[in-house]
């Protein structure tokens, strides 16, 4: 069985995302720069082999509504070719695109994660989004975190470690760049 894991770009002040996130500014006002490293036309070796690993491992995702919401229309479909559950309050029927099928759970993040393991079977369920991100944390069900610290200041948007309790992390690898320090963490138990 693979791990449960978070995978998020970060600026230094903590934003995983800039202020006024809507369907026209995905990433928030800014919060594009968070992802620069990623589309750059001459990558460092470093970081495309960590995006290589995030994308070969993923074999479900867990999204939040509001990611699914404001990514989709950017995306054309999910950035995993994995199936993906959406969590929400709202129903709809599940969703076929190119590379993914969207499932949507209205159960909550325990529902989400049964129905995400299955279909991963030994490769790791990844959970995109801010507040799913905290609910799997606060739930006690992400196993690993891997931050993506990008060298800038955002001074405002959304936060990933707002509001939780406390909780201890291992750091299991650090991979440095001149655009990002990938910084990989298990959740110790």
């Amino acid at each position: 069985m693979g791990v449960v894991v978070l995978y998020k770009s970060m600026s230094l002040d903590g934003f995983v995302a800039g202020p006024e996130v809507s369907a026209e500014h995905a990433m928030g006002r800014g919060g594009t720069r968070l992802h620069e490293w990623m589309f750059t036309d001459r990558p460092d070796p470093r970081d495309k082999e960590v995006l290589a690993s995030m994308g070969a491992s993923a074999g479900a995702v867990v999204v939040g509504r509001r990611t699914f919401d404001v990514g989709l229309p950017h995306w054309q479909d999910t950035p995993y070719p994995a199936p993906t559950f959406v969590l929400t309050h709202r129903t709809r029927d599940d969703l076929v695109m190119r590379s993914a099928t969207f499932t949507f759970v209205t159960d909550g993040v325990e529902a989400a994660l049964k129905a995400a393991r299955n279909a991963a079977g030994d490769q790791d369920v990844v959970v995109m989004g801010a507040e799913t991100g905290r609910r799997f944390l606060r739930a006690g069900l992400l196993d690993e975190l891997l931050i993506n610290l990008v060298p800038v200041v955002l001074g405002s948007g959304v936060r990933l470690l707002d509001d939780l309790p406390r909780i201890e992390l291992t750091r299991t690898q650090v991979i440095a760049s001149d655009a990002v320090t990938h910084l990989r963490y298990r959740v110790v138990r």
